[in-house]
């Protein structure tokens, strides 16, 4: 690499460190919480950007182009600095100078603001995909005001009274301990110390900011403790309490059950439900989502670790007893009807596995299956008794039935979220491959499934792409049986989103097995084929491949007669094609685009409306340079 070259990976690299960085920041817990949330999710989505220039080996960026990164880097240097300043410290001193933090985030939004108008995106080889969302944060930044997200008119109001008045109403403690996040007796005990050390670091704090800071966390901490000294009030009270129970909010409960969520995972629609609930409809064959009615993308199912945090918080504080959680075989009674969680039995199984003869191994691995497809204690109790690894040695047995066992088992103890990484961590994925480009047609579509699961977690899709799934699971798409085309479709979609899946998918042949689907709609794959092929067109080889299977008829028939969801994929397809040919556009012009894109642009949804917009506007303009005098 030469010394040019080097320097622009180096300031890729350092723009990404820092974005990685502020990613990482904790949550904050004081009045600053909402503008300092905003600031991290705004710099959290310039990561594409820089990603995918780095998986493009920086090749195409001039010195300019990195010039113009250097004062984005200096920026995102300075909001690292404020984000982790107004995270610390005393809560009763950010919100007593809200308007100077205003300030600061005021500056720090402006100076990335400046530096992203610096940008070249045309200079810059990026996908439509990004520069769109670049720009959308872009005009974000634009738009924040610091001090309207820190105004706050009830807190000022609630703090000069807290200040004035010698025994302020409960109310307004209680909001202010909302407010500020000081909640509990920890919550006091943590902001006293920040007190004290401000007090010794604080040479030049006037005295009297001082005296309202201490008498303002006086006058917290007795409402605090008098809060908890009523949350376990006399046995004789108990029973009245219980049947005070609050309301709960509606946000905590599960759409399908509406009881209070213990344990909330989110599908592919983004939609949140309590896990058994969506699991038994899912189980039953149910392919949409209850609340929206939209199709799943895919029936993985996502723990909402937030809102499950939130539900403990507000069981905490309303005296409700936490719903019981799952996923944990400790607090069982083995061989009770609570569980099928049977440590000893299970150990047995894992003798039999490491020491038993072909036909143990096979029914070991097989009682291991079951066991690990029917509940999430089980999933869990499996892992702790060190099952993994041992499944992961039986993946290269030479009897196929215990091949399908052991990759079968690995995918049912996927589902756990933790389980995913101690499969990756056992070295499982390159044996997963193989099984998928090896083995039985059962153990091949499981694999499939398997792969689709662990690359749920971001940085699994890098190595299971690197590890040469995408070949093997587009041979299962071509040859499986409509679940193994169904899963193996899933899989490519799901390790798509990382660009440089994108190359491999294309360079592997993907594009004509896609084309396929869609002439031939028989095999049920059409909107499988037209959303991998809507996220592979977003990169330029994807562009390429696509535009020279003549893609164009086809598609415009999916615009004028498919679902919703195919009409806007095939109209993102198209638009890809035409934005960056005027062959392709001077195609879709002659084959009649532009009645299609015209009721597609009223009736379509908001993204196929969009696209379908753009690509009459290119049409129009050809019209005009057509009609264009000679000269």
């Amino acid at each position: 690499m030469s010394a040019s070259e080097n320097s622009k990976a180096v300031m890729v690299d350092r723009l990404l460190g820092s974005i990685k960085d502020i990613s990482g920041l904790p949550e904050c817990r004081n009045v600053c919480k909402k503008v300092y949330g905003n600031l991290v999710r705004r710099v959290k989505l310039l990561s594409p950007l820089f990603e995918e220039i780095k998986d493009s080996d920086c090749e195409s960026l001039g010195d300019e182009e990195i010039r113009s990164f250097e004062p984005l880097a200096i920026a995102l240097d300075s909001a690292l600095s404020l984000l982790k300043f107004v995270n610390q410290g005393s809560k009763l001193y950010r919100a007593l100078r809200r308007s100077e933090m205003a300030e600061m985030f005021q500056h720090v939004n402006d100076q990335i603001e400046a530096a992203m108008s610096e940008l070249q995106y045309n200079k810059l080889e990026i996908s439509e995909e990004v520069q769109q969302q670049i720009e959308l944060v872009h005009a974000q930044f634009k738009r924040a005001k610091a001090t309207v997200e820190l105004a706050d008119v009830q807190l000022d109001l609630d703090l000069t009274v807290a200040q004035i008045e010698k025994d302020p109403d409960r109310e307004v403690l209680n909001r202010l301990s909302e407010k500020l996040h000081l909640k509990t007796i920890n919550d006091m005990k943590k902001e006293s110390a920040e007190l004290h050390e401000f007090v010794i670091s604080s040479g030049g704090e006037p005295v009297d900011t001082l005296e309202i800071m201490s008498s303002l966390l006086k006058k917290l901490t007795d409402c605090v403790l008098n809060e908890n000294s009523e949350v376990d009030p006399p046995e004789g009270e108990k029973a009245s309490i219980k049947h005070r129970s609050p309301v709960i909010p509606d946000d905590f409960r599960c759409p399908i059950s509406l009881e209070l969520m213990k344990d909330p995972v989110i599908v592919s629609t983004g939609q949140t439900y309590e896990r058994s609930c969506i699991q038994k409809w899912l189980d039953v064959g149910h392919k949409t989502c209850p609340k929206t009615q939209q199709t799943l993308l895919h029936t993985a199912l996502t723990p909402n670790y937030a809102l499950k945090s939130l539900i403990a918080l507000w069981c905490e504080s309303n005296g409700v007893e936490l719903p019981k959680k799952q996923g944990s075989c400790r607090t069982k009674k083995y061989g009770s009807s609570l569980s099928d969680c049977d440590r000893t039995a299970i150990n047995a199984l894992l003798n039999r596995l490491a020491n038993g003869n072909m036909e143990q191994q096979r029914a070991a691995a097989g009682e291991l299956r079951l066991l690990a497809k029917r509940n999430a204690d089980n999933r869990v109790c499996i892992a702790e008794a060190g099952a993994i690894p041992l499944l992961v040695e039986l993946l290269s047995s030479s009897d196929p039935r215990t091949q399908e066992h052991a990759v079968t088992a690995l995918l049912n103890l996927s589902i756990n979220e933790s389980n995913k990484g101690t499969i990756v961590n056992a070295g499982a994925i390159p044996d997963i491959v193989d099984v998928l480009k090896n083995g039985s047609m059962e153990a091949r579509e499981n694999a499939a499934a398997t792969l689709f699961s662990l690359s749920v977690v971001d940085e699994n899709k890098v190595s299971i792409g690197a590890a040469g799934a995408i070949p093997a699971l587009i041979s299962l798409l071509c040859e499986g049986t409509p679940r193994g085309k169904k899963d193996a479709a899933t899989a490519i979609f799901n390790l798509s989103i990382y660009q440089g899946n994108k190359a491999r998918a294309v360079k592997a042949g993907i594009v004509g097995p896609l084309m396929a689907f869609l002439h031939d709609a028989g095999d049920g794959m059409v909107d499988e084929a037209l959303a991998i092929l809507a996220i592979l067109a977003s990169h330029h080889e994807g562009r390429t491949a696509i535009g020279q299977v003549e893609p164009i008829p086809i598609l415009l028939e999916v615009i004028r007669t498919g679902s919703p969801r195919n009409r806007e994929n095939a109209a993102a397809v198209l638009w890809s094609l035409c934005t960056g040919d005027p062959l392709q556009l001077k195609v879709a012009k002659d084959l009649g685009a532009g009645q299609a894109l015209h009721e597609l642009s009223e009736n379509g949804t908001d993204r196929a409306k969009r696209k379908a917009g753009s690509i009459l506007e290119l049409l129009q303009r050809m019209e005009g340079d057509n009609n264009l005098p000679n000269t």
